[in-house]
């Protein structure tokens, strides 16, 4: 029998069944789901923020309208123009915003302010900044305790010197294959997978704590585990609701995409979804050093720590606690994969957001402070 012809004698109740099948298996799913890109908070069930329906701020706009560079070099003598270059390399975004002025702002491909952009790991900064709650709020005693502390079934893996510490500085040593294009990888497990508390349990030590740094989407989803079992019950998205999305007057409803349905667990290596103006706002948060409009959310020697050139044994100076540093000027960054940017530029007080289906064949490490130059 030809393939073309096998679903005319297959009953709907078998495909369904064989449907269902396929995508339970995670290699399946891989498949099914191919690589990932922007619309995959689509896919994958979320826990929900919700938006202030009256914010008391919100970044205001130019009276003289936008500006923007015409052109842009991108090689050593070669320009091109700005907005041209952005469109051609997948940009669905691009928002500068000055003194709390929006001084430029565009979207792309059929994207504008509403659209949904899933951060990837611009999240993991993110889960920094509630590590950061959950010390003052005194869930979290110390970024020196061992993780053992508050996971202790982990000690019987063997990780029993990696402290809370070790996972933001990415220096804990845990073994992790941080591949997505490996169906059969650790990465791909915690995208795809349904059980990422099982996943974290079966974690196992691989070089010594503190003495290397390799990034790792593992070492942010233990921070995950952690917030959750301090949280007793309240859900991490729930506590991001409260410190941060209700108190700064987010302008949008927003998302963090979960490892199943029921008793979901929030992917905090990734999938916060959200809009460009509400991750601009987390740009502003630390800016200020966790001030928003005179209340104190996010610590403020904490935001300084974080902003900080990394510092700890094993760690790397473009690096500290989920945070990026493009150059050694005092800028920094959350980065995610395809291409999604928060860009800090304090001397100037420039906050700059990226969003893209793809990183295309820029250099933001370059290009973004190059941008915030213009201004």
């Amino acid at each position: 029998m030809r393939h073309s012809s096998i679903k005319q004698f297959v009953s709907p109740t078998i495909a369904l069944t064989f449907t269902l099948t396929l995508v339970s298996c995670l290699p399946a799913r891989f498949v099914a789901y191919n690589f990932a890109d922007i619309k995959d908070y689509k896919k994958f069930p979320n826990h929900t923020l919700v938006h202030d329906t009256d914010p008391t701020f919100t970044f205001y706009n130019n009276k003289g309208g936008y500006k923007a560079p015409k052109t842009i070099t991108v090689d050593k003598n070669k320009q091109t123009d700005f907005e041209t270059y952005l469109e051609q390399n997948k940009t669905v975004a691009f928002l500068v915003i000055q003194n709390d002025t929006i001084r430029y702002e565009r979207y792309f491909n059929g994207y504008n302010k509403t659209s949904i952009v899933p951060s990837f790991s611009m999240a993991k900064s993110v889960t920094s900044i509630l590590i950061g709650c959950a010390l003052h709020d005194g869930l979290i005693e110390s970024v020196n305790d061992p993780i053992t502390k508050y996971l202790p079934e982990l000690k019987k893996n063997g990780l029993g010197e990696v402290t809370i510490e070790h996972l933001l500085q990415m220096t804990s040593g845990i073994k992790f294959n941080e591949n997505y294009f490996n169906p059969f990888g650790d990465a791909a497990a915690y995208y795809y997978g349904r059980n990422l508390r099982k996943y974290v349990s079966k974690m196992k030590l691989h070089t010594k704590p503190g003495t290397e740094f390799a990034y790792s989407s593992g070492n942010t989803q233990v921070l995950g585990v952690i917030l959750e079992r301090v949280l007793k019950g309240k859900t991490i998205t729930q506590y991001l609701q409260e410190k941060l999305w209700t108190p700064m007057d987010m302008e949008f409803d927003a998302s963090w995409s979960t490892d199943r349905k029921k008793n979901g667990l929030e992917k905090t290596f990734c999938c916060l979804n959200a809009r460009a103006r509400d991750f601009a706002k987390l740009g502003r948060l630390y800016l200020n050093e966790g001030n928003w409009n005179g209340r104190q959310l996010v610590p403020r020697e904490w935001v300084l720590q974080s902003r900080k050139p990394g510092n700890t044994p094993g760690s790397v100076y473009y690096y500290q606690y989920q945070w990026w540093f493009p150059n050694d000027r005092g800028d920094f960054m959350a980065d995610g994969f395809l291409g999604q940017y928060i860009y800090v530029n304090p001397a100037k007080k420039i906050i700059i957001v990226r969003l893209g289906k793809k990183e295309g064949d820029i250099n933001f490490w370059r290009f973004l402070p190059a941008v915030a130059e213009a201004y």
